[in-house]
């Protein structure tokens, strides 16, 4: 939001920044990229920002989601475990063949 002080501009909508430094930031960002390729690196700013805004807003979405009740807690297993259990698999596959 853009309003007149009575210092002039301000803008405290983007992370408490002014008038003055959004057109330093906007400067140094054309000396960088040159005005030809501005607009690309805008487009894949937004790119970035809005595939990060849909992976947060999915995620948020998992965890708002109720575990399924399945009766049963999950076992929790050590790699030993695991181990002799895929062990067991393979010997069992072996001897079928």
């Amino acid at each position: 939001m853009i309003h007149m002080d009575i210092n002039g501009f301000s803008c405290n909508c983007l992370f408490g920044l002014g008038v003055p430094e959004l057109v330093v930031i906007a400067g140094v960002a054309v000396i960088l990229f040159g005005p030809k390729q501005l607009p690309e690196v805008g487009r894949s700013i937004g790119k970035t920002v809005k595939s990060f805004q849909q992976a947060a807003k999915e995620f948020e979405t998992e965890l708002k989601k109720d575990p399924e009740p399945s009766g049963e807690e999950p076992k929790i297993t050590t790699a030993s475990e695991e181990k002799q259990q895929e062990d067991a698999r393979v010997s069992s596959t072996k001897e079928s063949s």
